[in-house]
């Protein structure tokens, strides 16, 4: 059998832990952002734990110095708790449990969102969680074809998606340029929100302090 490069594919492929049910395509995508976190001292948490496996992915993929949270509403999750990994339960659309889990576990280097994917839980968790994203932490929320899917609570253009309240993200990334401030203001997003990268079922949010952009000039006039 050859090779394979990604690590978390390898981990996946050669899986004889706990059950993982992933779209093969994200393994690239987690790898790109999630490498320079590996071998840190760094809190990770995931919602949606299923049947643990990807925590365990997890714990190896970042390694010894890493702490592992899994969140879900379903108490047989409790069962995979295991050295480094905690679960702690709770409903990711329960905003009152979302500010007590920011409490509870503090600032966060890596969040993924692979929870319930309806619409009011992933928007209820990035605002509730982004503020306990550490500078040069990273959100990734998965599973976003759901956006598109009316038993999620989505449809293609359907206010209220996680897709259509990303691209008004997008609008808020360049609210420095705005000349409108009434219908497009500079706020905490704008000044926290570093890069967002877009992938099929996939968005990553970079953490960071964001300061007004400038632009110059060098180098000698040609005409």
């Amino acid at each position: 059998m050859p090779r394979i490069a990604n690590p978390l594919e390898a981990y996946f492929r050669n899986n004889s832990g706990r059950l993982i049910h992933k779209w093969l395509h994200y393994f690239d995508i987690y790898d790109r952002h999630f490498a320079p976190y590996r071998g840190r001292p760094i809190t990770v948490v995931e919602f949606g734990v299923y049947h643990g496996g990807s925590l365990q992915m997890w714990k190896k993929y970042f390694g010894r110095r890493a702490r592992i949270y899994g969140i879900d509403i379903d108490p047989r999750c409790l069962a995979v708790k295991e050295d480094r990994i905690e679960v702690i339960l709770g409903d990711q659309e329960d905003r009152v449990f979302l500010k007590d889990l920011r409490e509870r576990i503090g600032p966060i280097d890596v969040l993924i969102e692979d929870g319930g994917h309806s619409m009011g839980q992933q928007i209820a968790t990035f605002e509730e969680m982004w503020p306990v994203i550490r500078d040069g932490g990273v959100y990734l929320v998965e599973d976003l074809h759901t956006s598109y899917w009316e038993h999620y609570g989505g449809g293609y253009k359907k206010p209220g998606t996680f897709i259509e309240y990303a691209k008004d993200l997008i609008d808020q990334l360049h609210a420095w340029h705005s000349h409108d401030e009434g219908e497009l203001a500079v706020d905490n997003y704008t000044r926290t929100i570093r890069a967002i990268h877009v992938y099929d079922s996939i968005i990553v949010f970079d953490k960071g302090t964001v300061a007004e952009s400038r632009h110059e000039k060098t180098g000698q006039p040609s005409f």
